[in-house]
Parts: C-alpha cells; sequence; structure tokens
C-alpha cells in the first residue's frame, strides 16, 4: 500500500535497472521540478518497510518529496526483500547500487562529489550500514549520509528499555517479526551489519543528519547514533521532531505538519550538497 498525501509535483521518473551482486537492480530515478545543473547534487534512496516490505512504488510520494524538496536528482533503490531474499540480501544490493551510482554519477546527472545517501527506518539501516563499511574501505565518498526515523538497534539487551506506550505504529512484535523474517536462525543480532548502532567505531563517516520523532520507540536509536559519531569527531545534524510518530514525514494526507518537516529535510539536504559546504554540527 501506497504511503498516504498529495503526490509532490516532480520533473520526471525514470525506471530503469542497475547491475547487483546477485541480478540486476530495479532503481527509479527522480528529477525535480526546479532547473539545476547537470551534473548536480543527488541522493540514493533505501525506502523502509522492514526489509520484509515496501517498495519504489509505495514510497514514491517520499521519494518524490525528497527529490522536491532537496532541489537534487534521486536514485529510489529497489532491493532485494525478505523471507524471499533474507540476510544480506538487501544490504548487498545497497551497497552494490551505492558503489554503481558513485561510480557512474554522470551518468545520472549527478556531480560525484555531491552525492549523498538516504534511508528511512529500515532503509536507515541499510544506509547506516553502507557509510560505515564505506569508511572502513576508503569509499565511495558520500558527502550525506540522512537518515529519517531510522532503526539502528536491534540487540535484545539494549531495546528491551524502548518505550512502545506511545502507540506509535511501530510496536515490539512488528519489529521481532521483522527481523525473525530477515535473519537466518542463529543470527547475531548485535552485529554492526544488523545493528549499526553496536560498532565500536564511528569515525570516518560522511557529514551526517538525522531526524528522529519525539513520539517513535526508535527514537532513542537515531539520538545516541548522533551523540557516538559527533564524539568520534563527525560533522552531525540531529533533529528531533516534537509530537510526531514514526514515518510522520510520509504521511502528509493526515498529518499536516508533515509538509513543514519534509521541507526542513529538504532544506537540510541542501545545505549539505551544496558546492563545499556540509551541515552544521549543532543541535
Amino acid at each position: 500500500m501506497a504511503l498516504g498525501g498529495p503526490t509532490p509535483t516532480i520533473g520526471a521518473t525514470v525506471d530503469t535497472t542497475i547491475p547487483g551482486t546477485a541480478g540486476a537492480i530495479p532503481i527509479r530515478i527522480y528529477t525535480p521540478p526546479q532547473p539545476i545543473s547537470s551534473p548536480g547534487p543527488g541522493l540514493i534512496y533505501l525506502h523502509g518497510g522492514g526489509l520484509v516490505a515496501g517498495s519504489i512504488d509505495t514510497h514514491d510520494r517520499i521519494a518524490r518529496s525528497l527529490a522536491t524538496a532537496g532541489e537534487c536528482h534521486l536514485v529510489s533503490v529497489g532491493y532485494r526483500l525478505a523471507p524471499e531474499h533474507p540476510f544480506p540480501a538487501a544490504l548487498d544490493d545497497a551497497q552494490a547500487a551505492v558503489t554503481h551510482v558513485s561510480r557512474h554519477a554522470a551518468d545520472f546527472g549527478i556531480d560525484g562529489a555531491r552525492l549523498g545517501l538516504c534511508g528511512d527506518s529500515a532503509g536507515g539501516t541499510l544506509a547506516a550500514v553502507v557509510c560505515q563499511r564505506a569508511a572502513r574501505a576508503g569509499g565511495p565518498r558520500l558527502a550525506l549520509q540522512l537518515l529519517l526515523c531510522p532503526i539502528l538497534d536491534h540487540d535484545p539487551v539494549t531495546t528491551g528499555e524502548r518505550d512502545f506506550s506511545h502507540g506509535d505504529p511501530v510496536d515490539r512484535a512488528t519489529l521481532d517479526h521483522d527481523l525473525e523474517h530477515y535473519l537466518p536462525p542463529g543470527a547475531d543480532r548485535s552485529h554492526p551489519d544488523v545493528s549499526p548502532l553496536a560498532a565500536a567505531d564511528l569515525s570516518g563517516l560522511p557529514p551526517t543528519v538525522i531526524h528522529t520523532a519525539e513520539c517513535d520507540p526508535l527514537c532513542d536509536d537515531g539520538r545516541r547514533y548522533a551523540d557516538r559519531a559527533r564524539a568520534a569527531g563527525g560533522v552531525v545534524l540531529y533533529r528531533c521532531h516534537p509530537g510526531m510518530i514514526h514515518l510522520f514525514y510520509g504521511l502528509a494526507g493526515v498529518i499536516p505538519y508533515a509538509r513543514r518537516a519534509v521541507e526542513q529535510i529538504g532544506a537540510d539536504v541542501r545545505a549539505a550538497l551544496a558546492p563545499g559546504a556540509a551541515p552544521h554540527a549543532t543541535i
């Protein structure tokens, strides 16, 4: 089911594929309605859905909103989903997409020096892991890591303290169900490729922007990640939206504030992907 709200105006979309380690990966390329330079700023987008659901189509409105508000080219990635394709299939596709788009940025109208990676919810899990791997490997170099209500910790020890009492659409049963289908039996939930917050070293990450929602039980994941990345010497901008729930930015049809939040997210993207710019490190 597609997320609700008005369909944002977009310049153009193109559906195509890029090569992956296990075959072709579907992508949708968005051009914003505003005239921008070519090559210009670009964003790779990894949708949410618990790594078991969601698609380019269900998250089309979010992708359109990000391209429009961020005034950038956007590449939405249709990575493989569990249980048909369990871990690490989604992660492999995400990393392959980032590597390919980075190497062939000009083919997408993107300036390779102004390319960012965005993940929302479980897509934020993938984005954070890919950025950590890139930091350790010395590339691909990214100008921005944008995480929207990210899921960053599946460790049963630390996540047991989450507060699910606010009535947020994300509950413990859903998170456990998704993870049981995503991970093979006996897999370590605290491994950094599953719980990127558990990584021992967060140095070398690209400039990072994190948006969380106050009433989202996952909110603390984003705050802790911001704190640790900043302590490791990273440039980090953290915003927590008061009174909001998980995935609120995709629910503009029922949450009017979502439009204001998307404009703020877009402003952060524009600042981060401006030539020679980086987000401010002030909360």
